[in-house]
């Protein structure tokens, strides 16, 4: 290791050492606003989720008549239209009616449908900040869309393949990730703020500033007494 990088590291070191402090409160003010915010203020959301296939799957033991291929193709086809039933504002208002403390436009705006791509699956999810109220939502889209879809497609067959489950685990806030986040953004804004004060200071401290920036050599120096 060269002269001049053990120089800069025993600078860098320095400058760590006397603004410690700060650097100190700015990581540790991060870190526990993060842990307040996560564990105190921020509501947890919760996810339910269903899946519906369209057409009996090969694999139901139940399924007694046979599907070809052109079947199949037909009720993959058929996913994006049963999709869009799912989104509909007749299925909201139906689900509605039966939570009756919660408006179809409500349930418009928490409501999720994806069709699963190459698949006879439509995926239902809505969140809520109440795993109960999740799984009740979840219960009476299900059941709306299972209704509407009959009603506008009466010879289709519907099958629930995974059903609602009351979530028990929060999908957000990630309350440890976002507390190990707030503590390394305090220190590198900690770390960042000390280098930049110690730029802007222009003031001689040390025998080597006096040799580096004005060239005199040092006669004596008094020390301080700290009493």
């Amino acid at each position: 290791m060269s002269e001049e990088m053990t120089i800069d590291l025993k600078n860098f070191f320095c400058i760590i050492k006397k603004r410690i402090k700060l650097i100190l409160i700015i990581t540790i003010a991060c870190t526990l606003i993060s842990g307040i915010l996560n564990f105190f203020v921020i509501k947890s959301t919760y996810e339910a989720s269903a899946s519906i296939v369209i057409g009996k799957a090969d694999n139901d033991p139940n399924n007694k008549s046979q599907y070809n291929y052109n079947d199949i193709m037909m009720f993959q086809k058929l996913v994006k239209t049963y999709a869009e039933i799912g989104k509909s504002r007749a299925v909201a208002e139906n689900a509605s009616a039966r939570l009756k403390n919660i408006s179809a436009d409500k349930l418009e705006s928490i409501i999720n449908v994806t069709p699963q791509n190459d698949t006879q699956i439509v995926e239902f999810k809505v969140k809520n900040n109440s795993p109960q109220e999740a799984y009740l939502i979840m219960n009476a889209v299900t059941d709306a869309f299972i209704q509407e879809s009959k009603r506008i497609y009466p010879t289709g067959s519907i099958q629930v393949m995974d059903g609602a489950k009351i979530p028990q685990k929060p999908i957000k806030p990630n309350k440890t990730l976002n507390v190990a986040i707030a503590f390394f953004i305090g220190l590198v804004v900690s770390l960042g703020l000390t280098f930049a004060l110690e730029y802007m200071d222009s003031t001689i401290k040390t025998e080597e500033n006096i040799n580096r920036y004005l060239g005199i050599p040092v006669i004596g120096v008094i020390p301080r007494d700290n009493n």
